[in-house]
């Protein structure tokens, strides 16, 4: 059967004959080994990271090299220990466990065994894995040799399997107990962001300039796409700066400015009302006249020229055409006036109380 499709998380589980013994040859891939590694598999997906939190392709290897007991649900330990070690955030951790039954044929005597051997396995009368977190059941599989099983025998295997679940858990635990912050120091750096789709066209520029110059001064390799109307963004870099840089250049194109925070920009233009400064890539503000000092300013030549990288304040956007009113003096404090300024009313005549003739 051929199955086609993509896959994000994959896990290969290998049995090779010496891990029990046997001297054969390995022609190929067993039926033990499709149906262990898909358990496995199952077990583990239910609490892998998506989208955003999750940009990579996963690969778990699992090489058995000796087994006497339910080396699926060892891969299932193993696999979710090693996921929090190199920094993979998954939901919650999974561990699993075999269970097994002796019965006693004409009798209602039966036995429930936990974390089955090789021997108990093959002279039992059941094999029932269980795998999941503290909360639930991420996977099952059960083998049985009877005719049938009771409901009370499997909901006491249920039990027994979820203590012993816990206890695993709990020895997983004292290892590492949660995900690592982050990756190992020789892992490929992916970050994946989502955008508005009309910001698609900002990030690319014209002819592909702007995004093709963050990877040129970055190092990193950005690669962009439109999925279910948002722009979906992918970094790669062999390290963190280069992610950093890049993720930080993006941010800048796709930010929204916000009110009352301060920017770092340049002046791009200057006008006899004032000037017009960049805070953001393609996002311009007028920092008037009456915005630049406390003190009066005859002419904006005067101060200041285009080129020039001042910090200014988003006081205000307009809510009809969105444009942006900047000010430089709120971020000087307000010099007290004088008496004299108190007193000067500009060189008016004063008004005197007319009385009433």
């Amino acid at each position: 059967v051929l199955m086609k499709g993509t896959e994000k998380f994959t896990l290969h589980y290998n049995f090779p004959p010496f891990s029990t013994g046997d001297a054969r040859p390995i022609r190929g891939i067993s039926r033990r080994e499709v149906g262990h590694g898909n358990l496995a598999h199952r077990a583990i997906k239910k609490v892998m990271p998506s989208g955003e939190d999750n940009p990579y392709a996963i690969r778990i290897m699992s090489d058995i090299l000796e087994s006497n007991g339910s080396s699926s649900m060892a891969t299932v330990c193993a696999s979710t220990l090693a996921l929090m070690d190199c920094g993979i955030k998954i939901k919650k951790p999974v561990s699993g466990i075999a269970m097994g039954l002796i019965t006693e044929g004409g009798s209602k005597k039966y036995a429930i065994l936990s974390d089955i051997l090789g021997d108990e396995d093959h002279l039992g009368d059941m094999d029932f894995k269980v795998a999941g977190t503290r909360d639930g059941i991420t996977a099952t599989q059960m083998d049985i040799k009877v005719d049938g099983l009771p409901y009370e025998i499997l909901e006491e295997a249920l039990e027994q399997a979820r203590i012993g679940r816990l206890h695993i858990l709990d020895k997983m635990a004292e290892v590492i107990a949660e995900p690592n912050e982050d990756f190992k120091p020789h892992v490929p750096r992916v970050v994946q962001i989502s955008i508005n789709k009309d910001l698609i066209g900002a990030v690319i520029g014209p002819g592909g300039k702007i995004i093709q110059g963050i990877q040129a001064e970055t190092g990193a390799t950005i690669v962009l796409e439109e999925i279910d109307n948002r722009g979906v963004i992918d970094i790669f870099a062999n390290n963190k700066e280069s992610i950093d840089a890049a993720l930080q250049k993006i941010n800048e194109i796709v930010a929204e400015p916000e009110v009352n925070e301060i920017y770092k920009g340049k002046v791009k233009g200057v006008v006899a009302f004032g000037c017009f400064v960049e805070i953001m890539p393609g996002k311009e503000g007028l920092l008037h006249i009456s915005e630049w000092d406390w003190s009066r300013v005859e002419k904006m030549e005067d101060v200041v020229k285009v080129g020039d990288e001042l910090e200014v304040k988003l006081i205000d956007v307009d809510s009809k055409n969105g444009n942006l009113k900047l000010s430089r003096k709120v971020l000087f404090p307000r010099p007290e006036r004088s008496n004299d300024q108190r007193n000067d009313r500009g060189g008016r005549p004063e008004h005197r109380d007319r009385k009433p003739e």
